[in-house]
């Protein structure tokens, strides 16, 4: 099948490509751009490359069904997703307050999506197309996919499965589970078991882990903490596990297998436009973030208790190869909109490509291959990337090239080399960094490195930026109010930027994410051993934190 400049996203753009009706019918929270770092256009180009005819709705009207009707019923499914960002944080600031953008949508406007868009659109599509199968995927569904506290609510939730009635989960990237569910359907066949997927059932498969359930955890808030830590190893282990919800059992298949390298390859590689549909009047801020930088890799080995990658990308190091990066930068400078500038060559952190893991992962019990400490059988090749930067840099048409993806700045400082060239040759006089604290009980629960760590880098960084003659910054990324954080900690941080004479700029008040390690804290007020922590768990505890670390200067607070 020859592969549409555009995916279609209305009827007479199907009849233009000759396509009768859809395989399968995507319906997504963001606008639809055709640049693979949005999850609609990746995996609809990856089904279109595989055979299936695939249409998309972007942020549908949610007051009816009539927009999830314009391309007419697909023949195999329909898949949802609530976008780039669970949506209640695309909606809501970390003190509940409504934001006032939103960078996927047209115009930056707010309200593009719904509040919990997944369960709002799975319902359109049931309206639109009954005994139609739905499949969640995305962000929002792989942290919800479990018995999970939610912060807008302040309640404990079930699974998204069971509140938005969908048929299937997809959880983590979804390539292969994709193309496993169309294989069933177009097969008339189940699709219990399906890697990297959850189903509900009855009751338990054989040899299951059976997590707490959420009665279990409604009773003894406590018992989040061990099911989100089993759900956190299991991106590892690729165990099974099961969680009870009043009578009916959410089984969680053991996660899919990550793409190689060549499959990440041909996936980066297809034709993508990496322009907005053309039926787009506005702007579309996100569009400007990423339109000239280029993914490298997948994964991140940080582990960090407060990240969602843990529970959708996972540990494991994807790599794309040096031969389709540099494929991809001649690409983009051949367009008539090239300005010359790799904005950034990076993923979920800057300095991981290449990165493997030399142990078995199932037998792996750290939640962290980088805290407390770097894990022996972890191996970069931070060398090898600064010299796929440089070659990238040299491409004809490349005038500059940035690091703009954060840097683990612990894992830099094994790499001389590539710490002089990320300072002196791949900086564009400001480099985010995410010490995120000073305190090292708070480091220790956040799984971020010693604070001596970001010191040491931060006097590397001032030198080999006066070596080279050039003015920069560190911008430090902070965060207040995380679990087992006190005021007294705040100040101690506040009281080291007032040392530097810096104010802080990247500052973020802990929002606790669904499904990860840090929200179980908040929840719980236990950290992962079990021991009892601090927590500012009112919206003014949370905020007098924040003052301190943005305005109190280490100063304590008046009575």
């Amino acid at each position: 099948m020859d592969s549409p400049l555009f995916l279609p996203t209305t009827r007479a753009e199907m009849d233009r490509l000759g396509w009768p009706e859809l395989d399968i019918l995507l319906v997504s929270g963001d606008a639809y751009v055709d640049h693979p770092s949005f999850a609609s256009a990746l995996l609809g180009r990856w089904l279109v490359a595989h055979g299936w005819r695939v249409g998309i709705v972007a942020q549908p009207r949610w007051d009816s069904p009539q927009d999830v009707l314009r391309l007419g019923r697909p023949r195999l499914f329909a898949g949802v997703g609530a976008g780039a960002l669970d949506s209640m944080l695309a909606h809501y600031t970390a003190f509940r307050k409504k934001r006032s953008d939103d960078a996927y949508t047209p115009g930056g406007r707010a309200g593009g999506r719904p509040n919990r868009a997944s369960m709002v659109y799975t319902g359109l599509v049931k309206q639109a197309f009954p005994g139609l199968p739905v499949v969640l995927g995305g962000i929002e569904a792989s942290l919800r996919r479990a018995a999970h506290y939610d912060f807008w609510g302040d309640s404990l939730r079930r699974s998204i499965l069971l509140d938005s009635k969908a048929d299937l989960l997809v959880y983590g990237m979804a390539e292969r589970a994709v193309l496993e569910i169309v294989r069933r359907l177009a097969g008339q066949e189940n699709l219990q078991g399906i890697p990297g997927t959850a189903y509900v059932s009855q009751a338990a498969p054989a040899d299951c882990q059976n997590l707490p359930s959420y009665e279990d955890i409604l009773a003894d808030p406590k018992k989040l903490m061990a099911a989100t830590l089993a759900l956190e190893k299991q991106m590892l282990s690729c165990s099974w596990l099961a969680q009870a919800h009043a009578g009916r059992t959410v089984v969680f298949a053991p996660p899919a297998e990550h793409l190689t390298t060549p499959e990440l390859d041909r996936l980066y590689g297809l034709p993508f436009t990496r322009q907005p549909h053309p039926s787009y009047r506005q702007t579309i801020p996100a569009v400007e973030m990423i339109k000239s930088s280029i993914t490298a890799h997948r994964g991140c080995a940080g582990g960090c208790s407060f990240c969602a990658l843990g529970l959708h990308q996972g540990r494991h190091i994807a790599s794309r190869s040096r031969a389709s990066l540099i494929q991809e930068v001649r690409g983009l400078a051949r367009r008539a909109d090239w300005d010359g500038a790799l904005t950034d060559v990076g993923g979920p952190s800057a300095n991981m490509w290449g990165a493997r893991c030399s142990a078995d992962p199932k037998a792996c019990r750290r939640p962290s291959c980088l805290a407390p400490a770097i894990c022996p059988h972890f191996q970069d090749d931070q060398e090898g990337l600064a010299a796929l930067l440089r070659e990238l840099r040299g491409l004809p048409g490349v005038k500059h090239l940035r690091v703009a993806s954060g840097v683990r700045y612990d894992l830099a400082l094994r790499s001389p080399a590539y710490a002089r060239a990320l300072i002196r040759e791949f900086t564009g006089g400001q480099l985010k960094l995410a010490p995120e604290h000073y305190s090292a009980k708070v480091l220790a629960l956040m799984r971020k490195p010693e604070f001596k760590h970001f010191e040491r880098f931060l006097a590397l960084f001032e030198s080999e930026s006066r070596a080279a003659g050039k003015e920069q910054f560190v911008v430090p990324y902070l965060m207040s109010a995380f679990p087992g954080c006190t005021e007294a900690d705040m100040r101690a941080l506040a009281q080291w930027l007032q040392s530097r004479g810096w104010q802080p700029k990247q500052a973020q008040c802990f929002i606790p994410a669904p499904g990860t390690v840090a929200t179980a804290m908040f929840y719980t007020g236990i950290d992962p051993e079990g021991r009892p922590i601090a927590v500012a768990r009112t919206d003014a505890q949370r905020a007098r934190q924040h003052r301190i670390l943005t305005q109190g200067w280490g100063r304590p607070e008046r009575p």
